[in-house]
């Protein structure tokens, strides 16, 4: 399906000015359609160093602002990405293909964070602490960190960003951005969000340019208080070696395997409509979607027979298409790993109920993988053990709570779990069991602003959202006062 849209040449963002008009640029494709959607310049080390200059000195501006004043100009940003919504929910599925409905739901996400953040930003509070003298006073001032970089994903190329730039903007922070090159439409409409919103210059930048360059240049600034990461496990060991020599403050937040337990007292409606919306968003490229499946053999047959209706009832297309449920995967290297996935699990001994064998369109030769449902799925599986970043649903069965536990937990990666009982008993055992930053009990979609995500082992440091996400941008500080 032809897009029949015009590409969109845009630019970077910094200091308040758009940049690189005049560079050399690169294109950014449509991955239903492998058609050229749009191009941007290719930044370089000068634009990020512009930006980084830029954003030390509206700091020292911006940090004064009242609280007050930093939410009135997030609250005007906040109202333009809404007016805007369908225009920038059409970018996100032309550069990233997951299906409109999706690209719409994100750009609310997005914008959530922005309206609360507008509020959380007014209740930064500091305390005072009672001395065990009566000449000295005790305070604990919190204050903003500085200049912050952030480096996004494509999977979510909106929400990724705001939920990182509303927090460090309310805290009183200003901010670089370097999104991906497969998504950087998206980033560039939000930065038009803000320079319309009256952000004065230099509190937000944008440069797209290559992750070497980005990060070599923002590790080795002293201008640069904090870098925020979202991404793979291997690029985030590497930024936290690069980020030692300054000591410089790092959030990560990395890679996930999830899985997702049924237990045999679970409502089977509810788990199958939780597993679908963990498993299936985005084409089953996000974060914290389900990757592994373990359920109990007293209800396995029941849940596999529903799952697989559900399953197939799924539609694979172009997301701009009606009806699309499933759009195509990023690139073809994301096509690879998933095939790579699928067949390692057949040759172990995996069955494939739906789907199983890979495909790509016939016409444009575009990334397409039908979702499937694997079962009689083993430990030793790669499916089991590595992040497929795929519409795939390995099933293992198992027949104890202890078991579910061990198998949950046998990972390096602890970002999100999930799973399903009607006891209260069992269920509070297991939140308190499952080493996980985010747990799902009877809940396939716990994403929201007001709550802290994040992850534990090698899945990352540090917490995004609610109370906790704004803090990562403060800096606390311990005033003892004499006053004798």
């Amino acid at each position: 399906m032809k897009t029949s849209t015009e590409p969109l040449n845009l630019l970077n963002y910094v200091n308040g000015e758009w940049t690189g008009k005049y560079s050399a640029t690169f294109s950014i494709i449509n991955p239903a359609t492998k058609e050229i959607i749009g191009t941007m310049p290719d930044g370089t080390k000068e634009d990020v160093l512009g930006a980084i200059e830029g954003a030390q000195a509206a700091f020292e501006i911006w940090r004064r602002f009242t609280a007050e004043d930093r939410s009135n100009y997030l609250e005007k940003f906040y109202q333009r990405i809404i007016e805007r919504k369908e225009e920038i929910a059409r970018i996100i599925t032309l550069e990233n293909g997951k299906p409109l409905k999706e690209a719409r739901g994100e750009v609310l996400y997005a914008a959530s964070f922005v309206k609360w953040y507008a509020e959380e930003g007014k209740r930064v509070y500091g305390k005072t602490i009672p001395s065990k003298s009566n000449g000295q006073r005790i305070q604990v001032l919190k204050q903003p960190l500085g200049v912050v970089a952030a480096i996004t994903p494509w999977n979510f190329p909106a929400a990724m960003i705001t939920r990182k730039m509303a927090p460090a903007l309310a805290a009183g922070c200003t901010f670089i951005v370097k999104p991906p090159k497969e998504t950087p439409l998206t980033a560039a409409k939000l930065m038009e969000c803000a320079d319309e919103a009256g952000l004065p210059s230099g509190v937000v930048n944008m440069v797209v340019t290559p992750d070497e360059v980005f990060s070599e240049t923002i590790q080795t600034s002293e201008e640069v208080r904090k870098l925020t990461f979202t991404g793979s496990t291997e690029v985030g060991r590497l930024l936290m070696k690069q980020s030692a020599d300054l000591i410089k403050n790092i959030s990560l937040e990395l890679g996930g395997q999830a899985p997702l337990i049924v237990l045999d007292d679970a409502d089977i409606e509810k788990a199958i409509e939780g597993t679908m919306a963990s498993k299936f968003r985005n084409a089953g490229q996000t974060c914290i979607c389900a990757n592994r499946l373990y359920v109990q053999s007293g209800i396995y047959d029941a849940f596999v027979s529903k799952l697989k209706v559900k399953i197939e009832e799924l539609q694979v297309g172009n997301g701009l298409e009606d009806n699309v449920d499933i759009g195509p995967l990023i690139n073809q290297a994301g096509y690879d790993k998933v095939v790579r996935h699928v067949e390692d699990a057949l040759k172990r001994g995996a069955k494939a109920e739906v789907g199983g064998k890979g495909y790509q369109n016939d016409v444009q030769d575009a990334p397409f993988y039908p979702p499937t449902l694997l079962l009689e799925a083993k430990e030793d599986m790669l499916c089991m053990k590595e992040e497929t970043f795929g519409p795939v649903v390995p099933i293992q069965k198992i027949e104890s709570d202890e078991e579910a536990i061990r198998l949950a937990n046998d990972s390096p990666f602890g970002l999100a779990a999930y799973y399903f009982t009607e006891s209260m008993a069992r269920g509070t055992k297991f939140a308190e069991a499952l080493d996980y930053g985010i747990i799902g009990w009877n809940h396939g979609a716990p994403s929201t602003a007001q709550a802290p995500f994040g992850g534990m082992k090698q899945s990352g440091l540090g917490r995004e959202g609610g109370s906790e996400g704004i803090e990562a941008f403060l800096e606390t500080k311990y005033l003892s006062i004499g006053i004798d």
